[in-house]
């Protein structure tokens, strides 16, 4: 069906894993044929013994025992064949998810930076997990299941077609009626789970989203608005919820209800048949239980159903994510200049968010290597824009940033990336020792490294005051140190990738006086003899760059040095006085 057109490129997943998939289909067939052949063959003894009786002869007994044996020894046969069918199936389809989960991380990798400012962390979340969780359950219950419950089908209808076609005719309308049934509910039914989870995706941004922020929920009281919104989110995904299963919940007992239909026509259709000696009780019973073989796989079907559909509504956002343009590639690369100096230079540089909204026109300066380049001015000015530019995670619309003379558009992105360091606002540790976060920066530097890094931020001595040292563990929220020390973990970071450029953003604006001036101290080591691009609101940690450049929506306004601009008393010297009124520090 249309509805499950997401699910088929799932198989692309499971074929290299398609001789297990074999095996697995081979012992699924195995599994059916045995339960085809099980209500004929224990209607066998019932046939005899029925006969006997009708004959006035004695039971035979060996007879009797021998259907015995082979209905023990089908039963073994069908229980063997689903346990090792059954197995092999989890390992196909745990392979294939891994595989998947490998294309989806790989993936997320590759993709711009813009894609993760306009979508939710949570709900990108949702998709790798909650969403990969919902297609492999659905794969691992419905790949066999389905395929059981449709060999199940034909199996029984050609046993019921053997004991008496006429009433296998009659029987077998229940199978149109519940495909009619199902087809129905299900067009139905594919928008609310669809809805579900997307629903689904948006509680899972809003609840990681609230819980980052917990601290500052409680600090303001927004506890019950938080509540609120929650609840309207939470509405949502248990609204499309009931929607989905209410109406997916009306398949069995529809279909249910044509299997019982069947069951009472062939009821009084057999007994007359059976009275009528056209066929034996034996193969009535046996008739009888085929039509359950029938309904159960059609019951099945149903039930999986909305499995199917959880799992196609998944599979279209996992897939959603896989199908997402990714960063551009160049035809041909230009390399890295060798060496790198450090030389930087803006020419006319263009670039909107919105094309509708553009934010920097015309843009150009030049950096000589090893200068400091201070870049100052209000909210929205473009501060960030221009570190985003600089590091290719946007691309300019127009003009050419350049990297001692060579265009970084020519260049691939991880060439360029790998000339800065950075160190920003938001410190960013992960779980692990407080050497693994340092040696991030640099994956095979020795231990001699790291503590030599960890000198130059000034963050030894703090590092060797903790319970194990450098081999302290930073827990998941990274909040088992303080602000300023996490910060200061990440200038050692990015000393060790010895950086040509070096980027701080806001690095100080987040801390007290005392540890901004110990901040400051590292920060201005690891800058010695590197090109640096500091944005910062504190003009005093900015004295002594070798350019300020004052920018106000999207451009440079001013230029120069700290005593030029203080000396044009334009917009640089009344925000510098602004700052610093209170302490008297006019110059």
């Amino acid at each position: 069906m249309k509805s499950f057109s997401s699910l088929k490129r799932l198989f692309v997943y499971l074929k290299p894993y398609r001789r297990n998939f074999a095996l697995v289909m081979f012992f699924t067939v195995v599994t059916v044929a045995a339960n085809a052949a099980l209500p004929y063959v224990a209607g066998l003894p019932t046939t005899e013994i029925a006969n006997n009786i009708a004959n006035g002869e004695s039971l035979n007994f060996n007879y009797v025992i021998k259907c015995l044996i082979a209905i023990a020894a089908v039963g073994l046969t069908y229980c063997a064949a689903q346990l090792i069918a059954g197995i092999l199936m989890a390992g196909v389809v745990q392979s294939a998810m891994y595989d998947l989960r490998t294309d989806i991380d790989t993936k997320i990798n590759r993709l711009p930076v813009s894609y993760f400012d306009r979508n939710q962390q949570g709900n990108i979340l949702s998709r790798v997990t909650n969403d990969v969780d919902a297609v492999s359950g659905a794969m691992q219950q419905t790949l066999t299941g389905i395929v059981t419950a449709v060999l199940g089908i034909l199996t029984a209808v050609v046993m019921m077609f053997y004991i008496n076609w006429k009433m296998a005719l009659v029987a077998i309308l229940m199978i149109p009626a519940s495909f009619l049934i199902s087809r129905g509910i299900i067009k139905i039914s594919q928008k609310y789970f669809q809805s579900m989870q997307n629903a689904l995706g948006d509680l899972n941004g809003f609840v990681q989203e609230n819980m980052t922020g917990f601290a500052v929920l409680k600090v303001y009281g927004r506890e019950k608005q938080t509540l609120e919104n929650f609840k309207k989110v939470n509405y949502s995904v248990r609204n499309y919820g009931f929607k989905a299963s209410f109406i997916s919940g009306l398949m069995m007992p529809l279909v249910s209800l044509t299997a019982y239909i069947a069951y009472i026509a062939m009821a009084v259709m057999g007994g007359h048949y059976v009275i009528a000696g056209v066929i034996a009780v034996g193969q009535l019973q046996a008739f009888i239980q085929y039509i359950w073989q029938v309904s159960q796989p059609l019951g099945n079907i149903t039930q999986l159903s909305s499995v199917l559909q959880a799992a196609s509504a998944a599979s279209r956002r996992v897939f959603e994510i896989l199908d997402e343009p990714e960063e551009g590639v160049n035809q041909e690369n230009l390399p890295l200049p060798v060496p790198v100096e450090g030389n930087v230079t803006f020419e006319k540089v263009a670039f909107s968010y919105d094309p509708k909204n553009p934010l920097i026109t015309d843009l150009s300066f030049e950096v000589k290597a090893g200068q400091t380049v201070a870049v100052v001015g209000p909210t929205g000015a473009g501060k960030t824009t221009l570190i985003n530019l600089l590091m290719r995670f946007y691309d300019v619309d127009a003009g050419a940033i350049k990297i001692d003379g060579v265009d970084t558009k020519l260049m691939t992105r991880s060439d360029v990336r790998s000339v800065f360091g950075m160190v920003l606002q938001d410190a960013w540790l992960y779980e692990g020792t407080i050497a693994d976060n340092i040696r991030f920066g640099k994956l095979e530097a020795t231990d001699y490294e790291v503590v030599d890094a960890a000198k130059t931020a000034n963050v030894d001595h703090f590092i060797r005051t903790m319970p194990d040292g450098y081999e302290m563990k930073i827990n998941a929220e990274g909040d088992n140190v303080s602000l300023g020390q996490k910060q200061l973990l990440t200038i050692a970071r990015a000393v060790i990738s010895d950086p040509k450029i070096l980027i701080l953003d806001e690095a100080t604006s987040s801390v007290d006086t005392r540890l901004e001036a110990l901040i400051q101290k590292a920060m201005d080591k690891v800058m010695e003899g590197r090109t640096s691009f500091v944005i910062a609101h504190r003009l005093s940690t900015i004295r002594d760059a070798d350019l300020i450049l004052v920018m106000n929506h999207g451009s440079i306004i001013e230029k120069g040095n700290h005593e030029t601009l203080l000396a044009q008393d334009g917009f640089y010297s009344k925000l510098y006085q602004s700052q610093f009124a209170e302490e008297g520090e006019y110059e």
